[in-house]
């Protein structure tokens, strides 16, 4: 958790030096981890895998690479 959040730190550091706005990063960060704890209660817990929750992982990926292409 330390190091993701080490990372994030770095993304929005500097815009200057190619980082990224912080709302952009945070919300990419966020993302990020909502897709992996879904992902993984998937494969690893057995939760269902439903046409609605495979649409709502898509929208949120869909959402990050949105905000990281128009940042």
């Amino acid at each position: 958790m330390l190091l993701s959040f080490y990372f994030l730190a770095e993304a929005v550091k500097s815009r200057d030096a190619g980082g990224i706005p912080l709302g952009t990063g945070y919300a990419i960060w966020t993302g990020i981890g909502a897709v992996g704890t879904a992902t993984l209660g998937i494969l690893l817990f057995g939760e269902p895998v439903t046409l609605a929750r495979l649409g709502s992982i898509a929208l949120i990926v869909a959402g990050v690479v949105g905000l990281k292409l128009t940042h």
